[in-house]
């Protein structure tokens, strides 16, 4: 079966998993194992994985990290100031509750000893 002239397929180039990292600014074996785990998108060509400027894009976009999002900044600056704090005072971070204190066992031959067990 012959191509008819003028119906050309526009091929897009596939990227080593090489150039992705370095493109990434990471390890080439963090691309591989993300690519084996199948957390990023990729080409399989035989045994090889492949990557196009497509993949590299999306894969930009999920690891994007976006800003936290103030709820309603003007409310809680309103609310603030009833409370009888400034609006620009550090908030102070939350306690977590009280923990129990863990205690290392003691090693085995000072256990032993204790028994006055001869061998």
């Amino acid at each position: 079966m012959a191509e008819q002239p003028g119906t050309e397929v526009a091929l897009s180039r596939l990227y080593l998993p090489e150039e992705i990292a370095a493109v990434l600014g990471c390890s080439a074996w963090w691309v591989k194992d993300r690519a084996r785990r199948r957390l990023i998108p990729f080409t399989r060509v035989g045994r090889a994985y492949r990557f196009t400027a497509e993949h590299l894009a999306e894969i930009i976009r999920l690891h994007e990290e976006r800003p936290a999002r103030a709820s309603q900044p003007s409310t809680a600056r309103a609310a603030a100031k009833t409370h009888g704090q400034q609006a620009n005072a550090p908030q102070r971070p939350q306690l977590a509750a009280p923990t129990t204190r863990l205690r290392a066992r003691s090693p085995s031959r000072v256990r032993q000893s204790q028994f006055n067990t001869v061998a």
